[in-house]
C-alpha cells in the first residue's frame, strides 16, 4: 500500500495545443483575444441585466445565469492555457487538476440545462404569449435556475468521483491543454469501463435530454412562426432561432463528441480542437448571439452610457 502511495501521480504535464514556439505565440494572442471578449461580453450582460429594470424579465434572468456560468467556464481553463503558452513545462498538480474537472463539469453541465430552460422560455413566449406571465412567474424562474445549477452539481459530483477514484501511477503526461475526464481516463492504471459507463449515463441526462427539449421547443416555435401573418415577425424569430441553434449545435455537438463516445487510448489533434469550441469559443459567442444583437440590450447599453 505504501509503495502505491509513493508511486501515485502528484502532478500532470500537458502536451498542449502545439510544440512549435511560433504557433504557441500566435495561439497565445488568439486565446487572449477570445478570453478578453468572453470576460467583457459576459460581464457587460450581467451588469446591464442587474442595473436595468427593463431587463428584469425571465429571459434575461436565465441569460444572467448563463453569462455567469460561461465566465466561470472560460476562467477555469483559458488563463492557465495562456500561462502554458509562455512556459516550457506545462504542469498542474493533482489537486489543481481535480478542481478543474469538478468546476468545469459543474458550470458546463449547468450551461447545458440553462440552454434547455431558455429554449422552453422562448417556446412559452412565442407559442403561448397570452399565458406567458402566468406560466413564467418569478418563482418558477428561480426554481428552473436552481434546478439547472443542482443538475450541474449532481453530474459533476458523479463524473468527478468516478474519474478521480481511479489510480493514476506512472504515466502523467496528458495529451491535452486542460484537465477533463476523457483525457484523464487515458492515463488511469486500472480498467475504466465502469467510469466510462457512468460518464455516458450522465451524458444522456445532461446532454441528450436537454438537446431533445431544445429541438422540441424550437420545432414548436418554428411551426407557430410559419403561421404568423407578419413577414417581419417571421423573419425576426427565424433570425433569433437560427442564431440560438448555431450556439446549441456548437456547444452540444462538441460536448457530445467528447463525452458520449467510447474512450480511445489516444487523444488526437481533432479531439483538442473540439474541446477548444466548448471551453473557449462558445462562452465568447453566447453573449454576442443571445443578447448583444438585440434592441433591448442595445437600449440598456445606451441608457447606461448616457447617464
Amino acid at each position: 500500500m505504501g509503495e502505491d502511495n509513493r508511486t501515485s501521480v502528484t502532478e500532470f504535464i500537458f502536451l498542449g495545443l502545439s510544440q512549435d514556439p511560433q504557433t504557441q505565440a500566435l495561439l497565445f494572442f488568439l486565446f487572449l483575444l477570445i478570453y478578453l471578449l468572453t470576460v467583457l461580453g459576459n460581464l457587460l450582460i450581467i451588469i446591464l441585466i442587474h442595473t436595468d429594470p427593463r431587463l428584469h424579465t425571465p429571459m434575461y434572468f436565465f441569460l444572467r445565469n448563463l453569462s455567469f456560468a460561461d465566465l466561470c467556464f472560460s476562467t477555469t481553463t483559458v488563463p492557465q492555457v495562456l500561462i502554458h503558452f509562455l512556459v516550457k513545462k506545462k504542469t498542474i498538480s493533482f489537486v489543481g487538476c481535480s478542481t478543474q474537472i469538478v468546476v468545469l463539469l459543474l458550470v458546463g453541465c449547468t450551461d447545458c440545462a440553462l440552454l434547455a430552460v431558455m429554449s422552453y422560455d422562448r417556446y412559452v413566449a412565442v407559442c403561448k404569449p397570452l399565458h406567458y406571465s402566468t406560466i413564467m412567474t418569478h418563482w418558477v424562474c428561480v426554481q428552473l435556475a436552481v434546478g439547472s445549477w443542482a443538475s450541474g452539481a449532481f453530474v459533476s459530483l458523479v463524473d468527478a468521483t468516478f474519474t478521480l477514484r481511479l489510480p493514476y501511477r506512472g504515466n502523467n503526461v496528458i495529451n491535452h491543454f486542460f484537465c477533463e475526464a476523457p483525457a484523464l481516463l487515458k492515463l488511469a492504471s486500472a480498467d475504466t469501463y465502469s467510469t466510462e459507463m457512468a460518464i455516458f449515463a450522465m451524458g444522456v441526462i445532461i446532454l441528450l435530454a436537454p438537446v431533445s427539449l431544445i429541438l422540441i421547443s424550437y420545432w414548436n416555435i418554428i411551426s407557430t412562426v410559419i403561421q404568423m401573418q407578419s413577414g417581419e415577425g417571421r423573419l425576426k424569430v427565424f433570425s433569433t432561432c437560427g442564431s440560438h441553434l448555431i450556439v446549441v449545435g456548437l456547444f452540444y455537438g462538441s460536448a457530445i463528441f467528447a463525452y458520449m463516445r467510447p474512450n480511445s487510448k489516444t487523444m488526437n489533434e481533432k479531439d483538442k480542437m473540439i474541446s477548444v469550441f466548448y471551453s473557449a469559443v462558445t462562452p465568447m459567442l453566447n453573449p454576442i448571439i443571445y443578447s448583444l444583437r438585440n434592441k433591448d440590450v442595445k437600449g440598456a447599453l445606451r441608457r447606461m452610457t448616457s447617464r
